[in-house]
C-alpha cells in the first residue's frame, strides 16, 4: 500500500507498520517548536476542533494527553515519550481512549533538506497486524492531511511573526 492525501505519503513497510511523510515548507527548528511547544499544538492537532492539552512533558518517561472535542463528542490520546532529541526526533507511545490497551510507538524524525524544508516522518508500530489494519481504516490518513494543512497554516503564521 502506498497512498497520499495532500501530500501526505503514507505507507506499510511492514505488517505491523504504518510510515508516513510530509515534506514542510519551514525550517526544522520551526517545525520542532510546532510540534512541541502546547500552545502551537492545541492550534494544529485538532483540525480546527477545540484541544485540550492536559498533560504535555516532553522528555524520557513524560507523560502526554489530548481531549479533541469533536462535533461527535470528545476524544483522549494519550501515551508516554521514550525518547526526545531535539530537534530531530520523538519517540513516544500512543493509544487512542476508544481502543484501550492498543498502544502503538511512534517514532518521529525531522530532517533538514536545506533552503528552508523540513521533511517529517513518523513510523508508527503496532502490537499486530489487526492493530495496524485497524488504525488504517480509521480514516487516519485523512485526519492527518486536514491536521498537517493546520500545521502549515502555523508555520506560516510563526515565518510572519
Amino acid at each position: 500500500m502506498n497512498t497520499s492525501n495532500k501530500s501526505v505519503k503514507v505507507s506499510t513497510p511492514s505488517d505491523r507498520e504504518i510510515r508516513t511523510e510530509r515534506v514542510f515548507q519551514a525550517p526544522r527548528e520551526r517545525v520542532w517548536k510546532a510540534l512541541t511547544d502546547p500552545t502551537l499544538i492545541a492550534r494544529w492537532w485538532g483540525r480546527g476542533n477545540k484541544l485540550v492539552i492536559e498533560k504535555f512533558e516532553p522528555e524520557r518517561g513524560g507523560h502526554w494527553r489530548f481531549v479533541e472535542h469533536a462535533g461527535d463528542g470528545a476524544h483522549g490520546f494519550e501515551g508516554r515519550f521514550r525518547e526526545v532529541t531535539a530537534p530531530e526526533r520523538i519517540v513516544r507511545t500512543f493509544e487512542w481512549d476508544g481502543m484501550p490497551g492498543h498502544v502503538c510507538v511512534e517514532t518521529m524524525t525531522l530532517e533538514d533538506l536545506g533552503n528552508g524544508q523540513t521533511r517529517v516522518v513518523s513510523v508508527s508500530l503496532f502490537h499486530t497486524q489487526q492493530d495496524r489494519d485497524g488504525m488504517l481504516g480509521s480514516d487516519m490518513e485523512t485526519g492527518l492531511g486536514e491536521s498537517y494543512v493546520a500545521l502549515d497554516q502555523v508555520l506560516a503564521a510563526l515565518a510572519a511573526s
